[in-house]
């Protein structure tokens, strides 16, 4: 058995190009940077890239504004990412800390706080441990790894040990300093 040969991609002309991300990006929302990358990977000239792209972003075919709204409603809403995941992902996608920041403003009116506490007590019921810190230690990773910062981790972590334990004595034992 012969391996499998890598498919190598094929050079486009910048035509090429453009008429292939105007077919990607009517079906689906992309960035600029995505764009970018796309283009490198089909080693269009670097002096033309740009003028694809500005000829996309003057179709509307691509908008990053657009674009981040979409991806900050999808995170909030389907995968419950937290506010530090969901700006880096943004960032690596290209997206200016402008757009960025405009596009969180989605953000600040959701109810961030019961979506942490659902997850965290999700994870809680599937979670092995043998001591109630263990099982703290596990549950302050996971809500950090969403992208939740540590105060508000901490709050609903407080509030599932105190439910699990309930034990008022304890209550001490896991508060965060």
């Amino acid at each position: 058995m012969q391996p499998a040969e890598k498919k190598i991609k094929r050079a486009k002309t910048a035509q090429q190009a453009l008429e292939s991300l105007m077919r990607l990006c009517a079906r689906a929302e992309h960035s600029s940077g995505d764009a970018m990358r796309l283009m490198a990977a089909w080693q269009v000239p670097l002096h033309e890239r740009e003028g694809v792209l500005q000829r996309l972003k003057a179709d509307r075919f691509i908008d990053d504004g657009r674009y981040a709204e979409a991806f900050v409603r999808e995170k909030l809403n389907l995968s419950a990412w937290g506010g530090y995941k969901i700006r880096a992902a943004l960032r690596r996608k290209g997206i200016t800390d402008a757009v960025v920041e405009e596009a969180m403003k989605l953000f600040e009116g959701s109810d961030t706080a019961g979506r942490l506490a659902e997850r965290l007590e999700r994870k809680a019921r599937t979670t092995k441990y043998d001591t109630p810190y263990q099982l703290r230690t596990k549950l302050m990773r996971y809500g950090l790894s969403l992208g939740y910062n540590m105060e508000e981790v901490g709050e609903c972590v407080d509030g599932i040990m105190r439910k699990i334990t309930n034990d008022p004595c304890e209550e001490a034992t896991f508060t965060l300093f």
